[in-house]
């Protein structure tokens, strides 16, 4: 095989496997012969899911809680996987991350309260103005408050290895540090289902 027609045809495979495409058996012209030259078809690997190993890597702990999620749960987990991915981390981060906010606000952006108010708790992650995460304004932003939560857990040393409530703790403080350990598998689940869609 020429070289002219060996460079267009692993162009054309390599468009074909960059693209996720699977075509069928590609036929060209041999310049020299004009008889068709038959290439092998490219094989293509295609993971739709985050490995699960990952996502939770010691297994959960303890009873797991789950719940129904309406549309505007289920966007605001999607907004945390974009400002996971945006922030350039792993899998695990956007699990620890959705499991916290599941524990924190059930996924709701939570404006004031009133006398049901935690302080001055606001948003996904129930964070406070008063304790420095930001105004009101970007608390209740979901992919500000996201993106402060991932800029506490990058400063937690070996977050990756953590079990999720430790990581998760490290970062929020709460009264209740075991308490985010419950929603691990749902949180791995939207993960699982959300990452790629």
């Amino acid at each position: 095989m020429n070289t002219m027609l060996r460079k267009s045809v692993l162009g054309v495979a390599g468009l074909a496997f960059a693209g996720g495409l699977a075509a069928g058996p590609l036929h060209a012209t041999n310049a020299t012969t004009a008889s068709p030259v038959e290439a092998k078809p490219v094989a293509v690997v295609q993971t739709d899911k985050p490995d699960s190993g990952k996502l939770i890597p010691h297994g959960v702990q303890g009873a797991q809680s789950r719940i129904d999620l309406d549309g505007e749960q289920v966007a605001n987990v999607k907004a945390i996987i974009a400002a996971t991915k945006k922030a350039g981390l792993p899998e695990r981060a956007a699990v620890i991350s959705i499991a916290t906010s599941l524990q924190e606000s059930k996924l709701e952006n939570l404006g004031h309260l009133g006398d049901r108010n935690d302080h001055d708790s606001l948003g996904l992650f129930q964070q406070r103005p008063s304790s420095g995460w930001g105004t009101p304004e970007q608390i209740t932003d979901p992919e500000y408050s996201t993106t402060a939560f991932l800029k506490g857990l990058k400063q937690v040393d070996g977050w990756q290895d953590m079990p999720l409530t430790d990581a998760a703790q490290t970062v929020q403080v709460s009264a209740y540090p075991d308490a985010y350990a419950q929603w691990e598998q749902q949180a791995a689940d939207l993960v699982t289902q959300h990452w790629n869609s």
